[in-house]
Formats: structure tokens, C-alpha cells, sequence
């Protein structure tokens, strides 16, 4: 199995000086999505003082020619924090600071999904959005080959993993229950974790979260997730189908409801909202990967858990629909749905706009409304 060779340095000699004092100074990392749309990049800054609030944080800047966003003769970019959190790797008072990226001229750089959406949900703040998202990602060695896979094989058939127990089922676990503790102490909405299908393969669902919430601490918990992988000399992949035949790809699905949907005779505005979303099939699965559907065309194939990409469907507790409705929903007449359409390394933020553009803002056809 292939580790970095950064794992296999001491920590105990790293510990005698991470438990050196600091003195009243605070270590502030800035985190941003880069030009790709789905690498992170960060850097750290030292703070006179603990931060408060997010406006006690200034803004900063970096070079945008190495991260994919600018020209070399041009490439200074800006850094504008938007939510801040408490950093579990080098622990209190220290931050992690979640930004948006501003190109030389102030405009947002083009994988700055978080301004736009920032703006739809501001329209919609009396319905309550919320939104929880189940993330799926595979676990590899620095060489790309599945955590735990035989070098020059494959495992048993899928079936016995999901949720599973045992050496020869779970691979990788020390790395989840790492994640999960780090996303409790940071605040991250992370509300639960599971094996998945796929051997090495693993899920965390973050939520509920309201409106640009559900952004912020998605891409957050993704970061600490990198991090938490970097220590472990291991990579975690959102690739949609990181191993080609017969296994699981990999997904975020994503839930959703408004106060209307939530309350007694909330069906109505659910079947409602899917009425809607089945005329807008094609924006949709441009929305749902960061390759315009490209990426999830290898993952929605009808097949293994999925639906099909040109198609669209609907259903009670289908997992081979792209809209699912719970059973409880079902039963209850209220609640919530499921879109299983967007795929493990889609953007948070363009997902949860595209969903409040159809669903409440009532958009129609395959382009966007611009809004003053």
C-alpha cells in the first residue's frame, strides 16, 4: 500500500512543538477553491488576537497563476473570508477561514460559485431552505489503488461493505472516525458517517443546513478531510466512479426542503418542486458536476444504485430514481425529498442554487434568469 513518505515522519517530535505556548498570537488558515473547481489550496497568517467574528478577519491575497485563476503578469487574487471555524489540528484559539476569491478587478474568479449563490438564497430567506448533503468519497494510496485493495487484484464482490464491520469489510476507518471528531471540534454540521458499497469506499452527511450554510460547511468538511488524509500519508478521491465496472460510483446526494414542505400537507409543495425539476432535467446534470455532466456520465448509468443521466424519474423510496421521496415522507404527507443526481465532486453551492432557481424561484427552460 502506497503512503506519502510525510506520514512516516515522527509526530512525536512535531507534538514537543505543537505544545510550545503561543502567546497571545492566533494562527489564522485562509482556504479557497482553486481555478479547477474542486482542488482547495491554503496558507496561514498570524492574528495579534483571537477573531470573533468573521469581520475581525482581514482580507488577503495570493498568487492566482499557481493555483490555476490568473495570468502570471496579472495574478494577484483576494482572499474575503466568509465563515470561520475552530481549527481541530492545531486547536484553540486557531481558525480555519473559509474564502471567497475575488479576481484583481473585484469580480468573482470563475470557480467563485459562492457569491452567486450567496445571492439566490438571500431572495428566498423567508421559505427556510435547508439542505443536508451525503457525501461519498473513496479512499486510495498515494498510487491511486484503492485503501486495502489487493496490489495486483480486486477484493470480493460488493455486498458485504456497506456498513460493515470487521478487517476484511471496513478498510480505512481510522481516517473516518479522525474526520468525524475533527468536523465535531471545528462545527461542522456533520451529522453521521457509514461504509458505503464499494470496498474503501465511505460517506458523510453534513446538515441540515440553511441557505449558503450548506456550502460552507460542505466544502469545509471536505478540507478537513484532505487534511485529515495528508497525516495519514493517504488521498481522498470525490472522483464519481473512481474504479471503471462492475462498483458503486460515487455521489452527494442531496436533500431538501422548505418550512412549506416541512409542515402538515407538505407533499403537495414536494411533488410540486419535482413537477418542476423534471422539465429542467439537462440544466440540472450541468449543475450537478464540475465538468457539466461529463463526469457523472460515467457514474449515472442506470446502474448500480443510479439513474440514468438522460433520463429523468421519480419515486417512493427508489434508489434508481433521480428524485427519491422517503418512505416516512410518504407516509407523513410532509418532509423532505432526495436529488441523487449530483455527483461526490460537484460544488456545494452550485447545487443548492440550482435547486432554490427551480424549486422556489420557479425557473424554467436550460438558461439562468439574472437577477439585479
Amino acid at each position: 500500500m502506497a503512503t506519502s513518505t510525510s506520514s512516516k515522519l515522527c509526530k512525536a517530535v512535531k507534538q514537543q512543538y505543537m505544545d510550545l505556548p503561543q502567546g497571545d498570537k492566533v494562527q489564522a488558515m485562509y482556504i479557497w477553491i482553486d481555478g479547477t473547481g474542486e482542488g482547495l489550496r491554503c496558507k496561514t497568517r498570524t492574528l495579534d488576537s483571537e477573531p470573533k467574528t468573521i469581520e475581525d478577519l482581514p482580507e488577503w491575497n495570493f498568487d492566482g497563476s499557481s493555483t490555476y485563476q490568473s495570468e502570471g503578469s496579472n495574478s494577484d487574487m483576494y482572499l474575503i473570508p466568509q465563515a470561520m471555524f475552530r481549527d481541530p489540528f492545531r486547536r484553540d484559539p486557531n481558525k480555519l477561514v473559509l474564502c471567497e476569491v475575488l479576481k484583481y478587478n473585484h469580480k468573482p474568479a470563475e470557480t467563485n460559485l459562492r457569491q452567486m449563490c450567496k445571492k439566490i438564497m438571500d431572495m428566498v430567506l423567508n421559505q427556510h431552505p435547508w439542505f443536508g448533503m451525503e457525501q461519498e468519497y473513496t479512499v486510495l494510496g498515494t498510487d491511486g489503488h484503492p485503501f486495502g485493495w489487493p496490489s495486483n487484484g480486486f477484493p470480493g464482490p460488493q455486498g458485504p461493505y456497506y456498513c460493515g464491520v470487521g478487517a476484511d469489510k471496513a478498510y480505512g476507518r481510522d481516517v473516518v472516525e479522525a474526520h468525524y471528531r475533527a468536523c465535531l471540534y471545528a462545527g461542522v454540521k456533520i451529522c453521521g458517517t457509514n461504509a458505503e458499497v464499494m470496498p474503501a469506499q465511505w460517506e458523510f452527511q453534513i446538515g441540515p443546513c440553511e441557505g449558503i450554510e450548506m456550502g460552507d460547511h460542505l466544502w469545509m468538511a471536505r478540507f478537513l478531510l484532505h487534511r485529515v488524509c495528508e497525516d495519514f500519508g493517504v488521498v481522498a478521491s470525490f472522483d464519481p466512479k473512481p474504479i471503471p465496472g462492475n462498483w458503486n460510483g460515487a455521489g452527494c446526494h442531496t436533500n431538501f426542503s422548505t418550512k412549506e414542505m416541512r409542515e402538515d400537507g407538505g407533499l403537495k409543495y414536494i411533488e410540486e418542486s419535482i413537477e418542476r425539476l423534471a422539465k429542467r432535467h439537462q440544466y440540472h446534470i450541468r449543475a450537478y458536476d464540475p465538468k457539466g455532466g461529463l463526469d457523472n456520465a460515467r457514474r449515472l448509468t442506470g446502474h448500480h444504485e443510479t439513474s440514468n443521466i438522460n433520463e429523468f424519474s421519480a419515486g417512493v423510496a427508489n434508489r434508481g430514481a433521480s428524485i427519491r421521496i422517503p418512505r416516512s415522507v410518504g407516509q407523513e404527507m410532509k418532509g423532505y425529498f432526495e436529488d441523487r443526481r449530483p455527483s461526490a465532486n460537484c460544488d456545494p453551492y452550485a447545487v443548492t442554487e440550482a435547486l432554490v432557481r427551480t424549486c422556489l424561484l420557479n425557473e424554467e427552460g436550460e438558461e439562468l434568469v439574472k437577477y439585479k
